[in-house]
């Protein structure tokens, strides 16, 4: 049992059985300690070990999860991450908190060096995005606490996540086709998946060049769970490559060495379409070319990322032109999508519920974040192998909009029981459940909240 676990929570301690509602009621002190132990003035930190800053798609998760006890502090998570967007319109996937001291993170301001760049916002941010899930939270947010404040929040936030969503399907649309591309793989939130790994074969880099840096995930974290030097000296040439640019997109496809369709961010992004249409209805805002750009994106989706072959999505190297074959649970995003046609919604499902991922409506193990199949599955590895809440809690909302409450019923109970065994912690093994990563960690403890609150 891990630090912050609540006793009654025990597992296999038949002293500690507890009823359902007294499980529940313990899940939700331990979320709601969790976060206002995480509250920083303005904004949450993902968690006081490893993650000092303010996250953009972490803030998205938090914010809904306050939504179910300090909705006030919901939306001013988001106004405190879009007040500093770029005047492109990109939603930075870190903004630096400039009370802790140089050095406190890697890599942090000085590395990014963003305040070079044109039309960077006056705070210190990172120069590259995360998936687009803020309209969708923003949504959930005013769903679950309707108010005139709501509205007020919504109204203000409107324009910013139009213009994040135009910035995307715009500068970021490198192969042509109404998708956006990412430029590292830290914009798709899933860092190290082995979803990258051809396509970051092909940036040269040297693990020695890691010797001028200090790396703090790995005071931490044992090392063995974290992505490799290699991988770090990867994606430190890949924020070089995109730095020296000044963080401009113009002539990607010409000169930066990483451009990828990525599932997971193409289907936020129309879920955020569909999210801004009901936005629009609520402040007084033509819903209809959302709803015309969700149904493109998906068609979009369907056309340049799936493959029938598989009955799964992949990720397309723009720059090869090709899909990438690894089977991750990047491919069942975009079931989070309303208007995904049923064959793909069949074939989502199929491949959720096949040996490699073991959806079920009783599950014996967590969802992992990659085919545990494969023979490179790390059950330990980040993104590699472990279970991680949100991605679990992205599949439970599409299993909710495409009338799975068997499935759904069977992942929101894979989810409890994670966090009943081992507390809020980043991620967790895909086997036993046991913490691993940062203890006491905001998106967990939100998106266990929101689970909780639909049970």
């Amino acid at each position: 049992m891990s630090a912050g676990t609540p006793a009654e929570l025990r597992v296999g301690d038949p002293s500690a059985r507890v009823s359902g509602a007294e499980r529940a009621a313990a899940l939700r002190r331990l979320a709601i300690t969790t976060l206002d132990a995480n509250w920083e003035h303005d904004h949450t930190v993902p968690s006081r070990t490893l993650y000092p800053h303010q996250w953009s798609w972490d803030s998205a998760f938090i914010a809904v999860g306050l939504a179910h006890f300090r909705p006030d502090r919901a939306w001013r998570e988001l106004r405190t991450l879009l007040a500093a967007q770029w005047a492109d319109g990109r939603v930075p996937h870190i903004v630096f908190n400039p009370a802790l001291r140089a050095g406190s993170y890697f890599p942090g301001p000085e590395f990014w060096d963003s305040t070079r760049a044109d039309g960077a916002p006056a705070a210190a941010t990172s120069g590259i995005v995360q998936p687009p899930v803020h309209a969708p939270a923003a949504w959930l947010v005013h769903r679950r606490a309707p108010s005139e404040v709501s509205v007020r929040a919504l109204r203000e936030l409107y324009p910013r996540l139009v213009a994040q969503q135009r910035y995307l399907t715009g500068r970021r649309d490198v192969g042509g086709a109404g998708l956006a591309a990412v430029v590292h793989p830290w914009e798709s939130g899933l860092d190290n998946s082995p979803a990258w790994d051809a396509p970051l074969a092909a940036v040269p880099a040297d693990a020695d060049i890691m010797r001028a840096y200090r790396r703090h995930d790995t005071a931490h974290a044992d090392a063995a769970h974290r992505p490799t030097d290699l991988d770090y000296a990867r994606y430190v040439a890949l924020v070089d490559a995109y730095r020296a640019g000044r963080y401009r997109d113009d002539g990607l496809l010409g000169r930066h060495p990483f451009l990828v369709e990525c599932p997971l961010v193409n289907a936020a992004l129309g879920l955020a379409e569909h999210a801004l249409a009901r936005i629009a209805t609520v402040v007084g805002a033509d819903p209809g070319p959302h709803r015309e750009r969700a149904a493109r994106i998906t068609e979009a989706l369907v056309d340049r990322l799936y493959d029938p072959a598989t009955g799964t999505f992949h990720p397309r190297d723009v720059r090869a032109d090709r899909l990438i074959p690894a089977r991750t649970v990047l491919g069942l995003m975009p079931l989070v999508l309303p208007d995904l046609p049923a064959r793909q919604v069949q074939a989502v499902l199929a491949e959720a519920g096949s040996p490699r991922f073991g959806l079920a409506a009783r599950m014996d193990r967590p969802l992992p974040a990659y085919d545990r199949t494969a023979p490179d599955f790390e059950p330990l590895r980040y993104w590699r192998g472990p279970s991680w809440l949100n991605t679990s809690w992205l599949l439970w909302r599409g299993l909710l909009t495409h009338h799975r409450p068997d499935l759904a019923a069977g992942l929101r109970e894979s989810m409890l029981a994670l966090v009943a065994r081992s507390g809020c912690h980043e991620y967790f093994h895909p086997d036993t459940g046991a913490g691993l990563g940062s203890p006491a960690f905001s998106w967990t403890a939100a998106l266990l909240l929101d689970a909780l609150a639909e049970g």
